[in-house]
């Protein structure tokens, strides 16, 4: 008995250990998103304030491709150790719906560390379309099946969920065109490339606010604060339409839970702090935080969900 005992405060003392000694070198966050998305958005947000709390430089980097599934391989295969880490959207649970095949095991291959922010989308459209409001838009899809092309930030990513959810409540047959990120989407949709886009509202706002794109619904079930004359897409023509995406920080599996919850309980407090909270909350999203476990759990719901509305919509991973 004692020597069970000796062996399991030497582990207890191994674990704590290594996690009040982390990080020990500079924290590599992969983004599978280009720059000025609203991932890389949060992440260059939050990994500052993990430089001022722990001394050791967060590294950014982006690796846009494939809806974000090249990021999840490289995570996935990293060493456990919480110096490689992932900053995602929702579109994790929608690659793991959509893809029959993946580089990496979504459930197996990670370890959830905490939810970061949610956020409405916007459906917005280029000025030049003379489209004004969301039933203006169903009629013309109507009008023109199979012509109106929608964009995403990439197969299975957010966007292209909120897209296809919407193609699906709106009952038209419209085109998705999967784009390497967020930006590159909107600068298609401002120019006329695409007809529209479901934007998360961070990237889209400096566009709505110049014009160079028209906001024609959100897809919270209230109003936002900042886009007071948008309505939901819900009033203005599909009642009951309602779709919230999320941002989140996963680790490799294995990772140490000492680790993981040193990651999540910083991230949280970083999260917490008014110049953080006043930034996010002004591009239209919500911080919030959640434990490990409880974003492990909410994400094995996502992915169920998530498959439900694809497989409904006749989305497949081209």
């Amino acid at each position: 008995m004692r020597a069970y005992l000796a062996v399991a405060v030497a582990a207890l003392y191994v674990l704590t250990g290594f996690a009040a000694d982390y990080p020990s070198r500079p924290i590599r966050v992969i983004v599978p998103f280009t720059a000025g998305s609203a991932s890389d958005m949060l992440a260059r947000m939050v990994g500052p304030k993990l430089t001022d709390a722990w001394g050791q430089q967060v590294v950014i980097d982006n690796r846009p491709s494939a809806g974000g599934t090249v990021a999840g391989g490289i995570v996935a295969s990293a060493a456990p150790d919480g110096q490689t880490l992932m900053f995602t959207s929702s579109g994790f649970a929608g690659a793991a719906a959509l893809y029959e095949k993946l580089p990496y095991d979504p459930l197996k291959d990670f370890t959830g560390v905490t939810l970061l922010a949610v956020t409405p989308l916007v459906l917005v459209v280029s000025s030049s379309l003379g489209v004004k409001t969301v039933k203006e838009l169903i009629a013309l899809a109507q009008q023109k099946p199979g012509q109106i092309n929608f964009g995403s930030s990439g197969i299975g990513s957010g966007t292209h969920f909120g897209g296809e959810l919407f193609k699906l409540s709106a009952k038209i047959n419209v085109t998705h065109i999967p784009y390497r990120g967020t930006p590159e989407a909107l600068t298609d949709t401002m120019s006329g490339r695409i007809q529209f886009f479901v934007s998360p509202v961070l990237p889209a706002m400096p566009l709505i606010r110049s014009g160079r794109v028209v906001a024609l619904g959100v897809t919270s079930p209230q109003r936002l604060p900042m886009l007071q004359d948008v309505p939901t897409i819900a009033e203005a023509a599909i009642p009951g339409f309602e779709y919230e995406g999320w941002y989140g920080v996963f680790a490799p599996a294995r990772t140490s839970r000492a680790v993981v919850n040193k990651l999540s309980q910083e991230i949280a407090r970083a999260l917490a702090m008014s110049d953080v909270q006043d930034r996010i909350l002004r591009e239209g999203a919500a911080p919030k935080s959640m434990t490990p476990e409880q974003f492990d759990r909410m994400v094995r719901e996502e992915i169920i969900m998530r498959g439900k509305i694809f497989k409904a919509a006749g989305a497949k991973a081209e």
